[in-house]
């Protein structure tokens, strides 16, 4: 039987590094965002040759806006890629719905290209 991460290759999740409270539509966004990307990694077989089965992405909500993720090992377990990139809150807190998703959109799609570069 497939566990629910083992049918996915891209899980997004969220963690804030401040006080300071999102918009309501963050999570929804976020899971559009997710399966927006995921099925254009389907289409073009993202991860053949990938020496991991699936991305994990943390996006952490907290003082600036990072270009660059932050790794973490394989995980040998799952077959997961752990990955974090930070995203600017004070940018988030009074975001449109379509302002939340570009934002979203944009620091998945860099970590993506950065892991393609690796």
């Amino acid at each position: 039987m497939n566990t629910m991460v083992e049918r996915h290759k891209l899980l997004l999740g969220g963690a804030s590094l401040t006080a300071a409270r999102l918009s309501r539509h963050s999570m929804p966004v976020m899971c559009e965002v997710n399966e927006q990307l995921e099925s254009e990694m389907l289409a073009v077989d993202f991860l053949n040759g990938a020496w991991f089965k699936w991305i994990g992405l943390i996006l952490r909500f907290g003082l600036v806006d990072e270009d660059v993720p932050h790794y973490q090992r394989i995980n040998k377990k799952y077959g997961d890629l752990p990955v974090a990139i930070e995203l600017d809150t004070h940018e988030l807190r009074n975001a449109s719905r379509d302002e939340l998703k570009e934002k979203f959109l944009v620091a998945t799609l860099k970590t993506l290209i950065d892991i393609a570069r690796k």
